[in-house]
């Protein structure tokens, strides 16, 4: 039972837990966006604050991500 996934997709939870993962894809992807153009980079680190931090909750997060990459 432990090591089971039945939990999660008998109650409707399917959907929140695809979530979880694309999650992580996308916050995977902008911490690559810093380790591939270097961690220092202030053209990618303003960009990272304008579009995804101080938007905050204003739009889509997807459209947020979209704008940074």
């Amino acid at each position: 039972f432990q090591w089971g996934f039945g939990h999660i997709f008998a109650g409707g939870y399917a959907a929140g837990y695809y979530s979880y993962k694309w999650e992580e894809v996308l916050s995977a992807d902008a911490f690559f966006m810093f380790v591939d153009n270097g961690i220092y980079n202030d053209e990618i680190a303003k960009r990272f604050l304008q579009e995804i931090l101080c938007r905050g909750g204003s739009r889509p997060a997807m459209d947020s991500f979209k704008a940074f990459a």
